[in-house]
C-alpha cells in the first residue's frame, strides 16, 4: 500500500511517468480530476502536507507543453482546486481550530508544523496565504492558521484568490515554456530538486533566524 502510494507520488513529478498515468489509467477528465484532487488536499487537507505542490504544477505544464493535456483547463482547474483547497483549510480553522491546535504528534500530523505556520502568520499577516503558496508545509497550514485567527473572510478570499491564481500561473507556465527546452528535460530531476531547494529555502531562512534569535534575547 505504502509503496503503491509512493510510486503514484512519484509519477507525478516525473513527465514520461505522468504521461503513461494520463493515458492509462486516469486518461482523460478522470486524469484532470485526480490532478484537481492532488492540488485541493495539498493546500486544502492538514494531512495532504506531504504531497508534491510546486513540482507537481511544473511537471504538469511540461505534459501540457507536450501536447498530452490541455494548459487552458489545466490551469482553470487547478487554481480552482486551489482556491477551494484554502478555502476548506480556513473554515476547518474556523470550525476546529483549538482541538487541532492540542492534538498529540502522530505519524502524519505533526505540531511543529502548525506551531511554525502560526509564528509565520503572526508575521506577515494576511500576506501569509499569498506567501505560503510559495512554501511547501506552510502551504497547507496557512489557511487554516487564518481560521484559527478568524481572519476576516472577505480579507481572506481576496488574498487566497489572487495567491491560487499567481501560484498555478507561474508553475504551469515555467514548466509548459521550459519543458521542451533540451537541457531541462535532459536534466528533469535536478531541475525538479532545484524547484523543491528554492521552494523550501524560504522556510529555512525563517527558521535559522527565529534560532539565531533564541541565543541573543537569552544573553540580555
Amino acid at each position: 500500500m505504502i509503496q503503491a502510494l509512493v510510486d503514484f507520488l512519484r509519477s507525478l513529478t516525473d513527465p514520461e511517468r505522468l504521461i503513461h498515468l494520463l493515458s492509462t489509467l486516469l486518461s482523460g477528465w478522470l486524469g484532470y480530476s485526480a490532478l484537481f484532487g492532488v492540488v485541493f488536499a495539498e493546500t486544502g487537507l492538514l494531512l495532504g502536507f506531504f504531497l508534491p505542490g510546486d513540482s507537481l504544477l511544473f511537471t504538469v505544464g511540461v505534459v501540457a507543453g507536450a501536447g498530452r493535456l490541455n494548459i487552458l483547463i489545466v490551469n482553470v482547474l487547478l487554481m480552482s482546486a486551489a482556491i477551494l483547497g484554502d478555502t476548506a483549510g480556513y473554515w476547518l480553522g474556523r470550525k476546529s481550530g483549538p482541538h487541532i491546535f492540542n492534538r498529540p504528534d502522530s505519524r502524519l500530523f505533526k505540531r511543529e508544523h502548525l506551531l511554525r505556520t502560526h509564528e509565520f502568520y503572526e508575521k506577515y499577516g494576511g500576506k501569509t496565504i499569498v506567501y505560503a503558496r510559495f512554501i511547501p508545509i506552510i502551504r497547507t497550514f496557512a489557511p487554516f492558521v487564518a481560521g484559527v485567527a478568524e481572519m476576516n473572510y472577505l480579507h481572506f478570499v481576496s488574498f487566497n484568490v489572487f495567491g491560487g491564481i499567481g501560484w498555478v500561473f507561474l508553475m504551469t507556465m515555467l514548466g509548459y515554456k521550459l519543458g521542451g527546452v533540451p537541457i531541462v528535460r535532459a536534466n528533469f530531476e535536478k531541475v525538479i530538486l532545484a524547484i523543491i531547494v528554492i521552494s523550501v529555502l524560504p522556510a529555512v531562512i525563517e527558521t535559522w533566524k527565529a534560532r539565531k534569535k533564541v541565543p541573543a534575547q537569552s544573553r540580555q
